[in-house]
C-alpha cells in the first residue's frame, strides 16, 4: 500500500518558541505565524534566534521547528 498524497494535519505541525512559550503551528512562514498571533505586521517588531527581521525582510523568512520567536507590539501611549 502507498503512502498518502498529502502528510496529515499533525505532522505539518511544528513546535516554536514564541515569546518564552513553546507552541505548535502550522505555517512555515514569518507572516503565517504573525497571522495565527493575530499580530498586526504594521505594529510589530519581530526577532528570529536573536536576529531582528525588517519588515521587508519577512515573507522571504522560513520558520524551521524550535526556531526562537520574539514579537514586541508598539503601542501609543502617553
Amino acid at each position: 500500500m502507498f503512502p498518502p498524497a498529502y502528510p496529515s494535519l499533525k505532522e505539518q505541525m511544528m513546535k516554536l518558541v514564541v515569546n518564552g512559550e513553546e507552541i505548535e503551528s502550522s505555517g512555515s512562514s514569518l507572516p503565517d505565524l504573525l497571522v495565527q498571533m493575530g499580530a498586526s505586521p504594521k505594529r510589530v517588531a519581530v526577532m528570529v534566534n536573536g536576529t531582528v527581521i525588517s519588515a521587508a525582510e519577512r515573507q522571504a523568512v522560513t520558520l524551521r521547528a524550535g526556531d526562537r520567536i520574539e514579537i514586541l507590539t508598539f503601542a501609543a501611549g502617553g
